[in-house]
């Protein structure tokens, strides 16, 4: 539930009276691989995901001092996402179909067994109450939920595949009642149960296809969401006053914005796979880069006064302010592609360098930027270049390929002949 925050815990006269301000942690350290998440239990307890050069790190005073976890297997696997039942049971969701529970605060890791099928990745895990659990996947395709009702001891396999391709996100109010988002058909698409997950509603729909809603926050009755897009598009700020029941958009300067996080309807942050903070104080009319962060994936709330985000680094917000040293840490590491020859002929020829396991889903698209196809789905296991030939059976003509891999998305322009 810590992406649901509810006002009357707090004083709204916070919001508007202190200012909010963002610090950069120095340690953990950044490395390649993102953060690609962080969960904190209170204002002292919490730990930080690393991806693509797999680790967990946990601190037990606020950030101010860290210490690495010993892993399964460090090397090979992106770690997504972490959460937390209490202070001794948490699940690591990974994209490399291995899935984790602890039972000692993350001092140690057991790979979870009894799924059927498994899982090839968690994308997204909230944990609910005392044993409630939630997870969902994958990003490539396809979807699916797994859900836990007596604390990661037995699951339930959800196949998704009758109301999304892929999902992303998933936030629970409670037990029973929750959200699961990512793409379709059609595009973006959030979807609501009442009923634990054995039914869905969509509530929300995009038109633009390979379009993901990518983050949801839940403050009152408002949801605050993310939506990556593809170029020539514009990545958005999906947002609904009421609960769900209507929405409206606003555009935001990453194409491939991902983190999101909001404190009243008017004063919030984004950031993606190409940028650090964006702040709005008119509900996403506009935004102001704020120079700090990189590459962000989560802004985690404990309250509207406190508040933690991942993504190059770990980051931390405060309305006083931090005595931490700030990093230059806005760089972004890129997928290294190279389409030889192009202008392309019968067939078309990618050399990928991947940095470490990882995932690539390759989208075709027209000059105008309507979607075609997907021309590749691969997964890989380990740091190497992989070189593919395809068959391109398109007219002559302009054309652009959408690489989506764990670093983030680019857009490649291409020729045929």
């Amino acid at each position: 539930m810590h992406k649901v925050l509810s006002a009357f815990l707090f004083l709204s006269t916070l919001v508007f009276s202190q200012q909010h301000s963002w610090s950069t942690y120095s340690y953990p350290p950044s490395t390649v691989g993102r953060y690609d998440d962080v969960f904190f239990l209170n204002e002292n307890l919490g730990w930080a995901a690393r991806g693509g050069t797999g680790a967990v790190f946990k601190t037990v005073n606020g950030g101010t001092s860290w210490a690495q976890m010993p892993l399964p297997n460090p090397n090979n696997e992106y770690y997504r996402n972490i959460e937390f039942l209490n202070e001794n049971v948490g699940f690591l969701g990974t994209l490399n179909n291995s899935f984790y529970k602890t039972v000692d605060g993350g001092n140690s890791w057991q790979r979870v067994q009894n799924i059927s099928p498994y899982p090839q990745a968690i994308c997204g895990l909230d944990t609910v109450g005392t044993s409630t659990v939630y997870g969902c996947g994958a990003w490539f395709h396809p979807a699916y939920i797994i859900k836990s009702t007596d604390s990661g001891n037995t699951w339930q396999y959800i196949n998704m595949s009758a109301y999304a391709t892929a999902l992303v996100e998933i936030l629970f109010v409670d037990e029973n009642v929750g959200f699961v988002s990512g793409t379709d058909s059609q595009g973006a698409v959030i979807l609501k149960t009442l009923n634990g997950g054995i039914s869905w509603t969509k509530i929300y729909g995009g038109n633009i296809p390979d379009e993901y809603v990518w983050k949801m926050q839940i403050l009152d009755n408002m949801m605050f969401c993310s939506i990556e897009s593809v170029a020539p598009n514009t990545g958005k700020l999906l947002k609904s006053a009421d609960g769900g029941v209507t929405w409206e958009t606003k555009n935001f300067p990453d194409v491939d914005v991902q983190a999101v996080g909001f404190v009243s309807q008017t004063k919030g942050w984004m950031g993606g796979h190409h940028t650090g903070f964006y702040e709005t104080n008119d509900g996403g009319n506009t935004w102001t880069e704020l120079g700090i962060g990189g590459s962000l994936n989560r802004i985690f709330f404990l309250s509207k006064t406190l508040a933690y985000a991942s993504g190059n680094n770990i980051y931390k917000m405060t309305t006083t302010g931090l005595s931490t040293v700030e990093s230059n840490d806005r760089s972004v590491k890129e997928l290294k592609v190279e389409v030889v020859p192009n202008p392309v002929n019968d067939f078309l020829k990618l050399k990928i360098y991947f940095e470490h396991s990882d995932h690539v889903l390759v989208g075709l698209y027209d000059a105008s930027g309507k979607f075609l196809e997907y021309i590749l789905k691969d997964d890989i296991a380990d740091k190497g270049i992989k070189n593919y030939t395809l068959p391109f059976k398109y007219p002559a003509g302009a054309y652009f390929l959408n690489v989506h891999s764990n670093l983030g998305r680019q857009s490649i322009k291409i020729i045929r002949k």
